[in-house]
């Protein structure tokens, strides 16, 4: 986690400034095929990693492109993004929607132009943001993790605790990503370690949050009376009202957030289900310095029983294979489910042990039927009673022995919110 560290405390540039530095030899990039894009991007890719390196090192002091004219890898992203959404392949669905189009979810001429498995069109919507002091110590710190829930998502989970959001596209605010930046402005601003990406689940809105992030480093303390138009707005999102309305202040908390004294600094959190396509981690991969992903399921059919989402095994252990050959750092959530011991929470421990036994886990026994699954709700449905309780001491002992005979590393982060731990 050294780099997520260094970043949040601005001893080194976020990603997303070192993709700024990179020169784009592709001068028009709306003019470009979509393959002539992704050559470029392969190539450039090449490129930030032996800046990343560098800067790592301190061989190398990133951080501006010095001729703002010129395209860089960041205006690439963004342009890939929005190509993406035209044919949209975000996730593992491949829906092939082009949520571009303003008609998708309408019907023309009787015939209807159906919504992709998210709901969405192209507006992203924001249900709340605030600073987070539930996620793990690590991302939470002392001030919060700076956390934006967006709306709707790609699984189906019956027992989602956020059921509120995920199930309802609709639910939220509507947001630009010039929107979007000032709540990452506001939140690094107030002290948050971190921007911490999550819904429903951030995949479906890449385009707007990497269109958001590429704004960042514009964002100047100069700018602060033009930004601050935009708190009634945002706040209407459920935000936990801890904004600072002074100038003052924020000028007082601008050793927090900034860069070598002058740029927007705030590392990017991706917490994610991981159902995402392999184009989109690619993306990610010059964006984001640290991930957070969630491993629910094994590699039988609960993803599909429970999530109605096919293909999830070997869809999560791919990116997450792939984040860990790139070197990132990241933290593997498991929610340890009732009746699912066996079936998920094992071969998921072993798969962990397996592949990358270093990498920190947090094995979370907070799970409690919502949604479908609570039995005193109207939406509670019978075939989703194995798993209408929360899980017994017997089966989150049982995980954490699990893991402790496979010398995982997990202790430090399950432990710290756990009764049944630390009795082991």
């Amino acid at each position: 986690m050294s780099w997520y560290f260094a970043v949040s405390t601005n001893r080194m540039p976020a990603k997303y400034l070192i993709s700024k530095s990179i020169f784009c030899n592709i001068t028009d990039l709306a003019a470009a095929t979509e393959e002539r894009l992704w050559e470029e991007h392969r190539n450039l890719t090449k490129t930030f990693l032996q800046t990343w390196k560098e800067v790592r090192s301190e061989k190398h002091s990133v951080i501006r492109n010095p001729d703002s004219r010129k395209t860089s890898l960041m205006d690439l992203n963004i342009e890939l993004t929005k190509r993406m959404l035209k044919h949209c392949n975000f996730c593992r669905w491949y829906c092939q929607i082009d949520r571009s189009d303003p008609s998708v979810g309408t019907e023309s001429r009787g015939e209807a132009k159906k919504h992709g498995t998210c709901q969405l069109e192209s507006t992203s919507k924001v249900s709340s943001y605030f600073h987070h002091r539930g996620e793990e110590l690590v991302f939470r710190g002392t001030m919060g993790s700076g956390t934006i829930f967006f709306t709707s998502c790609n699984m189906r989970c019956s027992f989602c605790q956020n059921g509120d959001i995920s199930t309802d596209k609709d639910n939220g605010i509507p947001i630009t990503p010039n929107l979007l930046a000032f709540m990452i402005w506001q939140l690094r601003m107030e002290g948050c370690h971190n921007t911490n990406w999550v819904g429903g689940d951030p995949t479906i809105h890449l385009h707007t949050i990497v269109e958001a992030i590429g704004l960042l480093d514009s964002l100047q303390l100069s700018n602060i009376n033009k930004m601050k138009q935009y708190h009634k707005y945002v706040e209407s999102a459920n935000a936990d009202n801890y904004h600072i309305d002074s100038s003052k202040a924020w000028l007082k908390n601008s050793e927090s957030a900034f860069y070598q004294g002058r740029l927007f600094n705030s590392p990017q959190l991706w917490n994610s289900n991981f159902f995402m396509s392999s184009e989109t981690t690619h993306i990610l991969r010059s964006l984001i310095d640290v991930w957070l992903p969630d491993f629910k399921f094994g590699p039988g059919k609960c993803a599909l029983e429970i999530s109605r989402t096919p293909w999830y095994w070997e869809t999560v252990t791919k990116n997450l294979k792939l984040i860990h050959e790139w070197g990132e750092d990241f933290v593997i959530r498991h929610l340890i489910m009732p009746n699912h011991v066996e079936c998920c929470t094992k071969p998921v421990l072993d798969w962990i042990a397996m592949n990358m036994p270093e990498v920190p886990v947090n094995i979370m026994d907070q799970y409690y039927p919502d949604n479908l699954c609570d039995p005193s709700s109207s939406k509670y449905r019978e075939r989703y009673n194995e798993i209408a309780r929360s899980p017994s001491e017997e089966e989150i002992v049982r995980s954490y022995q699990y893991a402790k005979e496979l010398n995982l590393n997990f202790e430090a982060l399950s432990y710290e919110k756990s009764v049944f731990g630390l009795n082991l």
